[in-house]
């Protein structure tokens, strides 16, 4: 396994990981919507990443992790991608409004709960593997990358119980706060909102 920039023409399979890592179909059943909700996030998350981190065994995309460093420039930002979100967007809250908030409600009140006391470097925005690679340690060799890459520097995450969410208390990740919704949907649908946090340590250079 090796870390290389992500293709573009992988930018579909990084959907799908999307959509099952991350368990959207708990929140939607249509095939179609549930595929153009993943290709926003998706978009919307490339469009803010000033660190795409993609792990290929040859040709093939295991993981991509995304993530915004502030001060850092943004890598893979598009009109394009930036007009699908939008539009989406419009759309996702003239029909589900009120959960789009209350999820997003919960975050915010989270991340200010957070500035009181610390003041972060960087968020990452989105880490997913395939599911059906039948490798382990994709993720760590991603955050290990990244922690690499960003030595010293305070990060965070926005998580929830859809998620594999040990996964990053396994990897010295803090889980500073938590929130409790209830999502009105296609169904009713209980989550627990996490917010991690992370030192990065820094590494001295022997010699």
């Amino acid at each position: 396994m090796e870390i290389r920039s992500l293709d573009k023409r992988d930018y579909k399979k990084a959907i799908q990981f999307a959509i099952k890592g991350m368990h959207f179909n708990w929140y939607i059943s249509n095939r179609k919507i549930l595929n153009a909700y993943g290709k926003y996030f998706v978009y919307m998350e490339l469009n803010r990443a000033t660190q795409v981190l993609a792990v290929y065994e040859q040709d093939r995309l295991l993981g991509v992790l995304l993530a915004e460093i502030y001060g850092e420039q943004r890598c893979c930002y598009s009109k394009t991608k930036g007009i699908y979100v939008k539009i989406f967007d419009w759309i996702q809250k003239l029909f589900v409004k009120k959960d789009v908030d209350l999820y997003d409600d919960a975050n915010n009140e989270m991340y200010r709960e957070y500035l009181k006391s610390e003041k972060p470097d960087g968020e990452i925005i989105f880490l997913a593997a395939d599911p059906d690679c039948g490798k382990k340690g994709v993720g760590s060799l991603l955050l290990k990358e990244l922690e690499k890459r960003e030595q010293g520097k305070e990060i965070f995450l926005y998580t929830d119980n859809a998620c594999t969410y040990q996964f990053y208390e396994h990897r010295g990740f803090e889980r500073f706060a938590e929130r409790q919704i209830v999502l009105h949907l296609e169904k009713e649908i209980a989550l627990s909102c996490f917010f991690y946090r992370k030192k990065i340590v820094r590494k001295e250079l022997n010699g």
